[in-house]
């Protein structure tokens, strides 16, 4: 009996360092960097509808560009955003996927608004924009942000000894962002 409690009470002076709240504070970082994300994603989207109204006041504006960012946009609110997805690496990278395409029509279509001077000229357009644009900044930053929070989550749940208790509580690495060919570094094609 007595050789039981020296185990416990030696086992329990081990406990503080298993890293079990460490791991929780940082999942809830993590959680709180990708809501600040999606946020931002969300913000871009909820002005798309009025950046593409009104550029369709543009009479000959290119039907196809608009299309293109009616299209992103909507492949983009489709991909639900649950908890999950931040352990789900194929369901973030479509994710990220779908982000890319906006950002990528949203730049062709303020490329080619360049060669139409009443549309550039509009006030309306000019605020939709310049509120883009601080968002894609915004979004930068929160990604910036999140990168980061992973990155601490991850280095903890992958070094002893606290990957054991990642592995008894089932706390595994979470997905982050990466820059991948053809979504985040492509530059619009724009043709006259």
């Amino acid at each position: 009996m007595r050789r039981l409690l020296i185990a416990v009470a030696v086992l329990a002076s081990t406990l503080p360092g298993c890293g079990y709240n460490d791991i929780q504070a940082l999942d809830e970082s993590v959680k709180a960097a990708w809501g600040e994300v999606t946020n931002q994603y969300q913000r871009r989207a909820d002005l798309i509808p009025n950046l593409v109204n009104t550029v369709k006041g543009s009479a000959d504006f290119e039907k196809s560009t608009l299309e293109a960012v009616i299209s992103a946009r909507s492949k983009a609110t489709s991909v639900k955003l649950t908890p999950e997805l931040l352990e789900d690496q194929e369901a973030f990278d479509r994710f990220v996927r779908a982000q890319g395409q906006v950002s990528s029509a949203l730049s062709r279509l303020f490329a080619v608004a360049e060669s139409y001077p009443t549309l550039k000229a509009s006030d309306a357009f000019r605020d939709l924009q310049a509120q883009i644009e601080g968002t894609e900044n915004r979004i930068t930053v929160a990604r910036g942000r999140y990168i980061e929070a992973v990155r601490e989550y991850n280095t903890l749940v992958r070094s002893f000894p606290t990957l054991i208790t990642a592995k008894v509580i089932g706390a595994g690495v979470k997905s982050t962002f990466q820059a991948r060919e053809g979504v985040d570094e492509v530059p619009p094609e724009v043709e006259f």
